[in-house]
């Protein structure tokens, strides 16, 4: 471990003799600069950072580009390497103890109290000053990059930290080398300026020399990741590393992060299968201990990795992620959702805890997230009435600013379903006004689902209709070189809006579906109409009429339209009561 002293710059290592003497301040050099400063322009461009006298580095935040430049440091003082841990005693009796340090640091929510921290002490070690550096990457770094860019980078003790991290690198912990490397990548260091360089040459060096723990693999590997993505050719490295180690001695967050770097950078490889194949028997042992996230992060993994095979660990992962549903992040309850879509499983109490927790997360939840919960009930079959109410509520207050695909991802499931939200008036006045602004700007696909799921609940698009059947309109339908295309779901969905318009709305005399567009029976599909209540329906008719020869579910009417919903068919059992009928043949509902 490496000790700092930010005072007087010293840097202290217990493992090596004095090497080198490096001669910095920042006092008189940044008061007499500060003099001299004239105000500057902040406009779009990269950050610089000058790390010596003679040169400088440059820093970019990749998403706040805003011009900083931070003066050369002079040259006064020295630093000093010591080997013997005797020598530096009294910089030891200087430490704070980490425990009470990183409790402190823990408290501070800006750089600026971190900073006037840091000042405060005289010595620290390399863990203490990587973890510094991670609470400043916190608290600084959101969504949008690096909030307050001039604020850190240009900070002098921000700057003396990194100008020893690179020239010290190969005297820094593994776990200063690693967390300081993480920390720089969050605060959006430019991946080729030379101090990210060094701390990498170093940890490529350790990685090669294979002095890394498995925890530090997963660090470097994490932090690869980040920087460089999955064609990063040191991922491979550290798998094949990790197939050394004991798999069953693996802390839930190694395990994730293994997952995570076989996902997206050496797949399902045959050299890597034995390995594979372990993790899922050693993580079925640790299920239960998983965090919310590491749950979804193996999830996801499985489902990249078509790991359809490992029944017991996806049972248990599903089960396991029902406590968790209230403190999943939008893109973890995704990642999750997507898992039991993925592999075709459904948990009642999952249902419970979505039904409990969605309708009061959703003010705060992204659109995103509301889409696939909206996605996942209408591939299962879900009719959850909290959920489908609070999304219609909140698509009234909120859907001006969603995109058109989001529009359809939240509408579509109310037809599939057969469900009007108490709501529904409003709900369709505000579907429709974004329609008459919005049309041109939705895919074709997805506009024909949307309005095909409107006439599946009675709510019939007139207005739209004479745009849907436009030769431009299906040209766009039957002009994607993707699938689907223009194909026999597609045109009986066309059909089905036209001759559902054509009797329900007969004052319609908009353009017509050309005949070529349109089939003469409909494809049966698996849906929740059918399914469960057809067998209610049966049961009644069976019990009315005696035999199963007196009625059939898949005769259309002359017009080949289908019956919108399941109570037509109960109506017609009610009205044939007391009569005698020779035969009565019933339109079966489908989609």
């Amino acid at each position: 471990m490496a000790l700092i002293s930010l005072k007087s710059f010293h840097f202290y290592s217990p493992g090596a003799p004095a090497s080198r003497r490096i001669l910095m301040t920042l006092s008189k050099s940044l008061s007499s600069v500060s003099e001299r400063r004239k105000p500057q322009s902040y406009s779009p461009a990269a950050v610089r950072v000058l790390c010596s006298k003679d040169k400088c580095r440059d820093v970019f935040c990749r998403k706040n580009h805003v011009q900083l430049r931070m003066q050369s440091l002079s040259v006064i003082e020295t630093m000093h390497l010591y080997g013997d841990t005797g020598s530096s005693a009294k910089a030891h009796e200087r430490w704070m103890d980490e425990q009470v340090f990183f409790r402190t640091l823990k408290s501070l929510c800006t750089s600026q109290e971190i900073f006037k921290f840091l000042r405060s002490l005289e010595v620290m070690s390399d863990i203490m000053a990587s973890g510094a550096l991670q609470r400043i990457s916190e608290v600084e770094v959101d969504d949008d990059g690096l909030k307050n860019p001039e604020d850190v980078l240009e900070n002098e003790v921000f700057r003396a930290l990194c100008f020893q991290l690179e020239f010290e690198s190969s005297k820094l912990s593994n776990t200063g080398l690693l967390n300081a490397l993480q920390a720089l990548i969050k605060l959006r260091v430019d991946p080729q300026s030379t101090l990210i360089a060094s701390l990498l040459s170093e940890s490529e060096e350790r990685l090669a020399n294979r002095k890394l723990t498995v925890d530090s693999l997963c660090s470097l590997g994490e932090s690869l990741l980040e920087l460089e993505g999955p064609s990063c050719a040191m991922l491979e490295q550290i798998v094949s590393h990790m197939q050394e180690k004991d798999i069953e001695n693996w802390s839930p967050r190694e395990m994730a992060m293994v997952y995570k770097i076989l996902q997206v950078a050496v797949g399902e490889r045959e050299q890597y299968r034995d390995l594979l194949n372990r993790m899922n028997s050693a993580t079925l042992t640790i299920a239960y201990q998983l965090s919310p996230k590491f749950t979804s992060v193996i999830l996801n993994s499985l489902v990249a990795l078509h790991q359809t095979h490992v029944v017991p660990l996806i049972l248990a992962l599903c089960k396991h992620s029902v406590k968790h549903v209230p403190y999943f992040t939008d893109d973890e309850l995704v990642s999750v959702l997507e898992a039991f879509l993925f592999f075709g499983h459904r948990e009642q109490i999952f249902t419970e805890a979505l039904e409990k927790h969605v309708p009061e997360s959703i003010p705060t939840m992204h659109p995103e997230t509301v889409s696939k919960v909206m996605q996942y009930c209408c591939q299962k079959k879900i009719l959850s009435k909290p959920i489908l109410d609070a999304v219609a509520e909140s698509f009234i207050s909120n859907a001006d600013s969603f995109t058109t695909d989001q529009i359809a991802e939240y509408i579509v499931p109310f037809g599939t379903l057969n469900y009007l939200p108490p709501n529904a008036s409003s709900l369709f006045r505000k579907l429709e006004a974004i329609l008459h602004t919005r049309f041109s700007q939705f895919q074709p696909h997805a506009l024909l689902n949307l309005l095909h799921s409107c006439v599946l609940i009675q709510r019939y698009p007139v207005n739209f209709l004479p745009k849907v059947f436009s030769p431009y309109f299906l040209q766009q339908l039957q002009g994607k070189k993707q699938p689907p295309g223009l194909d026999r779901v597609v045109a009986s969905q066309l059909t089905q809006l036209f001759l559902t318009v054509t009797l329900e709305c007969p004052f319609y005399e908009g353009p017509k579906l050309l005949p070529k567009y349109q089939v003469n029976a409909f494809l049966t599909t698996q849906s929740f109409l059918d399914v469960h209540l057809f067998k209610k329906v049966k049961s009644g008719l069976l019990y009315l009429l005696k035999k199963r020869i007196y009625f059939s579910s898949e005769v259309s009417t002359p017009y080949f339209y289908t019956m919108p919903q399941v109570k037509c068919w109960l109506t017609l059992i009610k009205s044939i009561q007391g009569k005698t009928l020779a035969k009565i043949k019933l339109v079966g509902i489908l989609h």
